[in-house]
């Protein structure tokens, strides 16, 4: 015979959240945690309650969490029963397990919402009292889908973060012309259903704070229903995937990397708020640059995480094959040279096409690396550089790698804001470590280095 029943785990628990987080255990988090406690899987949760499996085991994950930094002890799937139960014996003195932590006072619940073990085992799709959630997608600013390359890769690895680990923060940054958006886009198709709501914005620099709060509850209340005191309410109340898309524009330009807008800085507290805060919702940021609160956030494991979209590898040969370039062993040299950048290996590949007959061997052979079209778009991004990383990329830019312990004294730059610089262009992806003579050494990308050098009027 159990030490306790469920109902007391549910009523503690239930306890427990409206004290961290001011909500109540919904239905759902009932029926997981309910389930674990009578040895179910996650599947069949699942399919009692009408849901994904990976949407349980996005709330079953929250609750771990939250139990885990309660009782000061790791608690997951495996040990729930088991802990609750130790925990139960440790508080018996006081004669009631609800009233051991939080029951110091009568608490009025209604009987109806609570889950006995026979209850839990007999549910079935006619009994289940879960009322339907109508889903609702918003891809009105969302792309059309466009084809990916292989990047099979980066799927399984955001999945995997977004549907185990129930990860709050997603942060997938690159170079321009990387894919991120098209990854995304896929990204979401494969994984919505697991969501009841999802919103697709792209940001520009009016998308104040305030405005984006204003369009998410009024995206999540459109159906009428009770307004709740704040955002994070509404994530706690809905499972809901967020995607802003082309973040740096939130960002000043001729600034450090991440630096925010004067009218956009609020948004360094509100990531703060959406990593450290309890509930069953995951933003997606799509961006140039990553903010500075959340490198310090997954420094921390506030549940953020972050994706540098890097090039396409030898899989960029589909490219250029798709062009109907020639000389076919030198294609590795051209995706070198432009990062195995999809969009940047399309348009040199066009030039190459127009100008030397489809030739690559032609083409690398030039006097000098050729930009053609790809120079505006290099203009653009540089253009948003701090002056301080501008003197410290020109500096780089005129080597092969360079040691940061030989600052030359003609940059004017003090230590602390010439560290500043470098740290800001790596975060960028303009340079990048690599080891020479057993010392970590910092290069220009190819392509910069080749646009810096080519012209004097940067």
């Amino acid at each position: 015979m159990s030490l306790m029943d469920v109902q007391e785990v549910l009523q503690w628990a239930d306890e427990l959240l409206l004290t961290k987080t001011g909500s109540h255990l919904n239905s759902l988090q009932q029926a997981v945690l309910a389930g674990v406690w009578n040895s179910q899987k996650y599947r069949e949760i699942a399919d009692e309650y009408h849901c994904t499996e990976a949407n349980v085991k996005r709330v079953a994950g929250n609750l771990w969490q939250l139990f885990s930094e309660e009782l000061e002890e790791k608690v997951n799937k495996s040990n729930f029963r088991a802990t609750m139960e130790r925990y139960y014996i440790s508080n018996s003195s006081v004669g009631n397990f609800a009233q051991s932590k939080f029951y110091g006072s009568s608490i009025n619940l209604c009987g109806d919402n609570w889950l006995s073990r026979e209850a839990t085992q007999n549910r079935s799709p006619s009994t289940t009292s879960k009322p339907k959630v109508e889903k609702r997608h918003n891809f009105t600013e969302a792309p059309e889908f466009a084809h990916i390359y292989n990047r099979s890769n980066e799927i399984t690895t955001l999945k995997g973060w977004i549907l185990d680990d129930t990860i709050r923060i997603v942060n997938i940054f690159g170079l321009p012309g990387m894919g991120k958006t098209a990854l995304v886009r896929e990204l979401v198709e494969q994984i919505k259903e697991n969501f009841d709501c999802i919103l697709w914005r792209n940001c520009s620099n009016t998308l104040t704070l305030q405005c984006f709060k204003t369009q998410l509850i009024d995206f999540l209340s459109a159906n009428g229903e009770i307004e709740l005191p704040s955002v994070i309410d509404y994530l706690r109340s809905h499972s809901c995937l967020i995607i802003l898309d082309e973040l740096q524009e939130l960002f000043a330009t001729g600034e450090l990397a991440g630096t925010y807008l004067p009218d956009c800085q609020d948004y360094g507290k509100f990531w703060e708020q959406i990593a450290r805060s309890p509930h069953n919702s995951c933003f997606l940021l799509l961006s140039w640059e990553t903010p500075t609160e959340i490198v310090s956030l997954e420094r921390e494991n506030r549940h953020c995480r972050s994706l540098n979209l890097g090039g396409l590898g030898e899989s960029a040969v589909e490219i250029l094959n798709s062009k109907g370039l020639t000389d076919a062993d030198k294609w590795g040299e051209l995706i070198r040279i432009y990062g195995g950048n999809p969009s940047w290996l399309n348009i040199i590949a066009s030039t190459i096409q127009d100008l030397f007959d489809g030739s690559v061997d032609r083409f690398l052979s030039y006097p000098s690396l050729f930009l053609g079209d790809l120079e505006s778009r290099l203009q653009e991004y540089y253009q948003r550089l701090s002056a301080s990383e501008k003197l410290v990329i020109q500096w780089l830019a005129n080597q092969e790698a360079a040691d940061i312990f030989q600052k030359p004294a003609d940059v004017a730059l003090s230590d602390a804001e010439f560290l500043k610089a470098v740290q800001s262009l790596k975060k960028r992806g303009l340079i990048e470590k690599v080891t020479g003579n057993g010392l970590s050494l910092f290069a220009v990308h190819v392509l910069f280095k080749a646009y810096l050098i080519g012209g004097n009027n940067h």
